[in-house]
């Protein structure tokens, strides 16, 4: 339907501007150009309305002459894009020489070089001619993008932000080529914004591919780890093990300052004296930090079942083998936190609630005595509307009478409230000596 609508504008605009250059009317250059413009305008609205892969397509299709006049009316920061898109031919024809380059740090490899990881950044695809990776990390990168890196290296590398393929056994499997595919969470912990990253690895050919959306706190640990510390890692296993191994001590540390906001939030629910808008706060940080205690829970039971599916694999050395034993272990350790922080938060947020009743049953009781105050009062001021306490008072008059009536009432309630506080000390403080 697009390339319909393209081809219909590009002829147009051929039939319109050689009819106007055949007439013989006045300032024909000027109709020329505004009829021009007006038809580049359509165009240009057209294209900044499909996707990159469609307007490729579309490009592929024209012929070279309506290429290239399409081409002109793309705006620059989409040129790149669309040069994924497009084949070698095309683009040879559109720009020359010019190759589509990747955006700065999204696409990083990894040399092991004297015990070292060296990190090459790559920006265009001469960067990946005589590279020897034993880790590829891409980071936010485009489907051409992931389609050309993929070719390169004869695999096909997925969209992290896709569900994984259940047909195909789990979110962990080997392929038919002996690739091994992982698709797990990696937690993000940021203040009012903790959330899990999907992240896809693949094992192919003694490197590990890392595909995300997001930067991560792991994989910056993790490359400043194996750039400064000498024997860090020796191949990709190492690699997919340490990053499952620190996204564990990330959470770990994510455990710690739960435990830390709770102390805070326990000392506030554990005070005499809570009000509503408090206790509101209180809620809403609980409900935060319970969010936290799941997203991790759910992330190292994920961790656990890939390297779970990893040793069963059988590809491990046995001194990776033992390294992945201990970072189930510590996982163990974790489980058995989470399901105390669980513990604590229902009893902190039982709490919370517990005083917002509280202070409910006291605005309840304050109304009850002010009713119980109040109903004396109105039954004398009942009384006080009727004629009879008129024929009572005849011969006095009224501003006396009236003014003794009011005086009367007021001691009444006064003595009734007085009488009510009186008698709830007493209860008060025989509840003390029976405690006692």
């Amino acid at each position: 339907m697009s390339l319909e609508k393209i081809t219909e504008l590009l002829n147009k605009q051929k039939l319109v501007e050689s009819m106007v250059h055949n007439q013989n009317i006045p300032h024909r250059d000027l109709v020329e150009t505004i009829v021009h413009r007006q038809h580049l305008a359509e165009l240009q609205d057209l294209m900044s309305k499909l996707p990159t892969g469609e307007i490729g397509n579309i490009l592929e299709t024209l012929p070279m002459e309506d290429a290239t006049l399409l081409w002109k009316q793309i705006p620059e920061e989409r040129e790149n894009d669309i040069l994924w898109e497009v084949s070698d031919a095309l683009r040879a024809q559109l720009v020359g020489s010019r190759e589509p380059g990747f955006s700065e740090s999204q696409l990083n490899a990894f040399e092991l070089i004297d015990g070292r990881l060296r990190q090459v950044t790559i920006t265009s695809r001469k960067d990946m001619e005589c590279l020897h990776p034993i880790w590829i990390d891409l980071l936010n990168t485009t489907k051409a993008e992931r389609a050309y890196v993929g070719e390169h290296f004869g695999l096909e590398l997925p969209d992290p932000s896709d569900a994984p393929n259940l047909e195909v056994g789990s979110s962990f499997h080997v392929e038919e080529n002996n690739e091994i595919h992982f698709h797990s969470n990696f937690l993000l912990d940021r203040e009012g914004n903790s959330r899990s990253v999907p992240v896809a690895f693949i094992l192919h050919d003694g490197v590990l591919f890392s595909v995300r959306n997001e930067e991560l706190p792991v994989f910056r640990l993790q490359r400043h780890r194996a750039r400064t510390q000498p024997g860090y890692v020796t191949d990709c296993h190492d690699l997919l093990i340490d990053l499952y191994g620190a996204d564990v001590e990330y959470s770990a540390d994510s455990l710690e300052s739960i435990y830390t906001t709770l102390r805070k939030v326990g000392r506030q629910v554990l005070s005499e004296m809570i009000s509503d808008r408090e206790a509101a706060a209180i809620l809403a940080d609980i409900a935060e930090e319970e969010d936290l205690n799941g997203c991790i829970r759910s992330n190292i039971l994920d961790t656990q079942r890939a390297l779970n599916f990893l040793m069963r694999c059988k590809i491990l050395s046995q001194s990776q083998f033992e390294d992945t034993k201990q970072t189930l272990r510590n996982i163990e350790s974790l489980n058995s936190h989470t399901a105390f922080l669980f513990d604590k938060i229902n009893f902190l947020m039982d709490a919370t609630i517990g005083f917002i009743n509280i202070n409910q049953n006291r605005r309840v009781s304050q109304l009850t005595v002010f009713g119980v105050v109040f109903m004396p009062l109105n039954i004398l001021a009942g009384i006080g509307g009727m004629s009879e306490f008129s024929m009572m008072t005849q011969g006095i008059p009224w501003p006396i009478s009236y003014s003794s009536f009011v005086v009367g009432v007021g001691l009444i309630g006064w003595g009734t409230y007085v009488a009510l506080k009186h008698s709830e000390k007493r209860k008060l403080k025989n509840r003390a000596k029976a405690s006692g």
